[in-house]
């Protein structure tokens, strides 16, 4: 008993009662600056409501800031706006605002750096480089928040949430838009990102490279750039996300580049030129994905092996698949195609003759774009059909043995 008294003792003297410090205008701390300078560690900041000059502030200490009515923090264009070098830091319901824009350092609106369980919650961040920058950092939450791009110009604007060489950072119900990349990460592992709605950013809603067994869930992509690209990485899974309304010469939903043992599972493709491309992906798993309406539903590069697409739904799209070569040790089976002009005399509800995804018409557009102006003749009906019965340049191993009759239902 003496010995837990003595404990209690000790804890209470290395971590004394919490306190509310209180900023306000008219109150007698009237900065952050001021009231982080006489906080204690775990203190509680209260930002009433109005507007603070906040001009590369650090919070070196534990902290929890809290705004009461949105009060704002504005950098002025000068600096950078808040930072945070230190763990166990809670922020929340403030305006971030007004940081400066520079091609020599990558200017933030608010920045984590090496720093540990950090929580921002409902915040808003305005007209700044980048967002929120986080970088050499652990066990991250960054949640509810709002953040839209600098109004210096395409080429000038960061991205909403940057990640750099992270671990375990939770990126749930945000909405980012007009950024150069809505989310980046670089060398970001164990991450979970989850209902975030990214839109009209300048390139990418998503972009992240060298980064392993990260989780995308419930997302929307849309009317981005050039979508979302996952580049050198494994052990991604992409589920249930939507890529819809990337068009553009080169634009597509998704690309996957070098890419390992991922698994993309029940994401909506719809209206985009390219719904999914993929370029050197090895041992990936798409499946009960639905790609409707889009250019190309998928390009699947021949440097692509032991892939799997099963249970998938391709309706209304112009060209189902293509490829550039002879694509080897994949498997195609149990797909949905809405051009499968197959029949069932067994009744299984599979087809009972393989399907080619890939027409003899695409390939000629992808050699011949101009060909293009011949979409709707009868001439190119006559290939195809001609083509599907002998084919000859349409790559044999590209070929669903199983194709089904209906699709397939979202359970």
């Amino acid at each position: 008993m003496r010995y837990i008294l003595f404990i209690s003792f000790l804890a209470a003297s290395l971590f004394p009662k919490a306190e509310v410090i209180t900023l306000c205008n008219q109150c007698e701390i009237k900065e952050l600056k001021q009231a982080i300078t006489v906080s204690k560690p775990f203190d509680t900041l209260l930002i009433k409501s109005g507007i603070y000059t906040c001009i590369n502030e650090t919070i070196n200490k534990p902290l929890t800031i809290i705004g009461e009515n949105l009060p704002a923090l504005d950098g002025q264009s000068k600096d950078e706006v808040l930072v945070v070098m230190s763990d166990n830091v809670n922020i929340t319901g403030i305006e971030v605002r007004n940081s400066k824009c520079g091609s020599m350092k990558d200017f933030a609106g608010l920045r984590v750096f090496k720093s540990r369980y950090v929580k921002i919650e409902n915040c808003v961040l305005n007209n700044t480089y980048f967002g929120i920058y986080l970088s050499d950092s652990k066990h991250i939450l960054v949640k509810n928040c709002k953040s839209k791009g600098a109004n210096y110009g395409k080429s000038d604007t960061g991205n909403g949430i940057h990640l750099w060489k992270c671990d375990s950072v939770t990126i749930e119900d945000n909405h980012l838009e007009g950024h150069r990349d809505g989310i980046y990460l670089e060398f970001a592992k164990h991450c979970y990102i989850q209902n975030n709605y990214c839109e009209k950013n300048f390139r990418y809603g998503v972009h992240f490279m060298f980064s392993d067994n990260d989780t995308y869930e419930n997302n929307t992509f849309t009317n981005n750039g050039t979508g979302v690209a996952v580049m050198y990485s494994k052990g991604v899974h992409m589920f249930n996300n939507k890529f819809e309304n990337n068009w553009g010469d080169a634009s597509y939903g998704l690309l996957l580049k070098d890419m390992t043992n991922g698994i993309i599972r029940g994401n909506i493709f719809e209206s985009n030129t390219v719904g999914v491309t993929m370029e050197g992906g090895t041992n990936m798993r798409f499946e009960k994905n639905n790609f409707i309406k889009n250019g190309y539903a998928m390009k699947v590069m021949a440097n692509c092996r032991l892939d799997t697409f099963i249970r998938n739904n391709f309706s209304g799209n112009t060209f189902d698949a293509s490829t550039n070569g002879e694509l080897k040790e994949n498997l195609f089976e149990n797909n949905y195609w809405d051009k499968y002009e197959g029949y069932d005399l067994n009744h299984d509800k599979v087809g009972d003759i393989p399907y080619r995804p890939v027409s003899l018409y695409s390939v000629l557009v992808e050699q011949m774009p101009y060909a293009v102006m011949l979409m709707r003749s009868f001439t190119i009906d006559i290939l195809n059909r001609a083509e599907k019965n002998i084919p000859s340049i349409v790559p044999e191993t590209f070929v669903d043995d199983k194709p089904l009759m209906k699709m397939i239902s979202k359970k």
